[in-house]
């Protein structure tokens, strides 16, 4: 029988030392005017720096866009889309975390008046790509400048979701380590183990495939090798450039696979009680994956052999599983995520609305490879609360 699996990823990627000086040759064509989506803290940290220097020495008019909230619900993205709009620009240029490169991307697919936002939450394939793109993260990461996902909430759901069209993979991505030298640890650590989900996840799943593999092998290498000198060490910039390549490579991993239970049981932790996306994975991530153990023992082994330096290759799969869930578990401790929902205030009364929106997610649940019954799915959410 023929399996078919597939893989998209960016056009063009540039990564390593000094990365954004090729924005110089990025530009070269007949650009005209470009956007700046960003935040107010990439801004005022000074981030965008060197691509308006070089915008402004190429003589290329640009514009900036930098009231992106966090974790933005539709409506805000909306919003930020019409402001795209009336700027008439023919590049875009994303320089932030997830939240800005999301939007940037719905703005790229969104620069006429066919569709909005909320059209897209009911079909997603409706739009096509208008203007290119750049992806420049500054966290490492929500894999965002390698997917063709844009994550936004729903209000009146309390509820997550992702807008999932190819049309929005970048044309060009940009990872420099100097841009998250100076990321402040709670992001730091919390995005990073995003990024680890995402491969853990993505090598776990039920639609994981060769593409897949190799991609998120190579990001848990990374990932797991690099996330805590990366978190605590402001001048580890080997381990920093590590972190974005595995973020990147995580993300790519998740357009050939896909996220699973993990994600799925975050989303109504964002979507109620706003509380950040990597976090709510954090909190997760070891609950959802000692589930999962008696059905992933085989692929935690291969994640062990690849990525424990000095480990012991005549174990057997359930000590190397183990040893895997340990580390995990290691890992979100080390870098002091919180590993409960009792600080978020997440009362217990409200537990049969986790149940319920989690439940919703069946795009990400259908990749577990162990089934979550709404039973399952309480067990998880009370061992957290």
């Amino acid at each position: 029988m023929l399996i078919d699996y597939s893989l998209r990823m960016p056009k063009n990627i540039f990564a390593g030392e000094n990365a954004l000086e090729q924005l110089d040759s990025i530009l070269a064509g007949s650009i005209k005017k470009v956007v700046i989506f960003t935040d107010k803290g990439v801004l005022n940290a000074g981030l965008t720096e060197i691509p308006k220097q070089i915008l402004a020495h190429k003589g290329i008019e640009y514009t900036i866009i930098s009231e992106i909230p966090a974790e933005p619900n539709y409506h805000q993205a909306q919003e930020i889309v019409n402001q795209f709009k009336e700027e008439k620009a023919d590049f875009i240029i994303a320089v932030g975390g997830g939240s800005v490169m999301d939007v940037a991307k719905l703005a790229s697919i969104l620069a006429t008046d066919d569709y909005t936002v909320k059209d897209l939450l009911d079909s997603p394939l409706l739009a096509k790509k208008q203007v290119a793109t750049l992806m420049i993260p500054t966290t490492a990461g929500t894999g965002a400048e390698a997917t063709p996902n844009s994550i936004v909430a729903i209000p009146e759901k309390e509820l997550k979701v992702g807008i999932v069209n190819p049309e929005m993979i970048a044309d060009y991505v940009i990872l420099d380590g100097r841009l998250i030298k100076k990321l402040p640890k709670p992001i730091a650590a919390a995005t990073g183990v995003d990024a680890l989900c995402h491969a853990i996840e993505c090598y776990t799943s039920t639609k994981a495939n060769p593409f897949s593999n190799t991609f998120a092998l190579e990001a848990l290498d990374l990932i797991m090798n690099n996330i805590i000198e990366a978190c605590t060490n402001p001048e580890a910039l080997k381990a920093k450039n590590n972190m974005l390549l595995g973020s990147f490579y995580a993300g790519v991993a998740i357009t050939s696979s896909g996220t699973t239970a993990v994600h799925a049981l975050s989303y109504p932790l964002g979507g109620k009680y706003h509380i950040p996306h990597g976090v709510s994975n954090a909190i997760l991530l070891t609950p959802v994956m000692r589930f999962n153990e008696p059905v992933i023992k085989e692929q935690l082994a291969v994640v062990y052999d690849r990525v424990v330096r000095g480990g012991n290759p005549q174990l057997a799969a359930d000590e190397k599983s183990k040893a895997i869930l340990a580390e995990l578990e290691r890992i979100v401790e080390v870098l002091e995520i919180p590993t409960s929902l009792k600080s978020f205030n997440v009362p217990e009364h409200d537990l049969e609305g986790l149940v319920e929106a989690g439940m919703q997610v069946t795009r990400l649940l259908v990749n577990n490879r162990r089934e979550v019954t709404p039973e399952d799915a309480r067990n998880i959410y009370l061992e957290v609360l």
